[in-house]
């Protein structure tokens, strides 16, 4: 199993990426359905559903188009693995919405937002772990660092703050999950990253020094 998430092979990179879609979509869907604040970019999702009356799909996509323009001026190059998020998540956690149901028992709802928690990590790693391209808000925040200078906690931490208030302004549910979700999901991902990072850097070198025959 290890081999197989640390592979270098396309085949199987491209087969991560699509499961690490799907399981982001279902762990977004378990959080929101928690009902104890969700993460801050689906507080935004929330508040845009809201007060648009779109699907809470259909305004993550959206939102995914929106910030793939701003990699216009921050000079950032999308990947298969981009665009792929910026379509599917929203369909995903459209499909996870419609078969978990709203929980109201307490233990029950930190049930579902903590292991909507740890599949989102998890997910995470699968798909940026597998080479093919940053999500549109990865690639935000990478874009904003390299043009700013800022250190990337400064940044992620500004982006994750402006977004949360502006959801909230339109209706999302900010709560103590909100909170917990910023802290923990960092090292979470990190964590999970060291499980299934494909590293693609031996390859190119061993291409590199191939040599060539006439």
């Amino acid at each position: 199993m290890q081999r197989m998430l640390t592979s270098n092979r396309l085949s199987l990179r491209t087969l991560r990426l699509f499961a690490g879609l799907f399981a982001y979509g279902i762990a977004i869907a378990l959080m929101v359905r928690a009902n104890l604040g969700s993460a801050p970019w689906d507080v935004l999702s929330q508040g845009i559903a809201k007060a648009t009356g779109m699907s809470f799909g259909w305004a993550t996509v959206a939102i995914s188009a929106a910030v793939l323009l701003l990699w216009i001026p921050l000079r950032q190059k999308p990947g298969a693995g981009t665009i792929a998020n910026a379509l599917l998540v929203g369909f995903f956690a459209d499909i996870g919405l419609l078969v978990i149901p709203l929980w109201h028992h307490l233990a029950v709802q930190l049930l579902s937002f903590g292991s909507g928690l740890l599949l989102l990590a998890a997910a995470s790693a699968l798909y940026i772990g597998a080479g093919l391209g940053p999500g549109p808000r990865d690639g935000l925040m990478t874009g904003l660092h390299a043009v700013t200078g800022w250190q990337v906690w400064i940044v992620r931490t500004g982006i994750e703050a402006a977004v949360t208030l502006a959801g909230w302004l339109l209706g999302g549910v900010v709560g103590l999950g909100t909170l917990v979700f910023v802290l923990a999901i960092g090292p979470l991902i990190q964590l999970f990253l060291k499980w299934m990072y494909v590293d693609l850097k031996p390859a190119a070198c061993k291409q590199a020094v191939t040599p060539v025959h006439d």
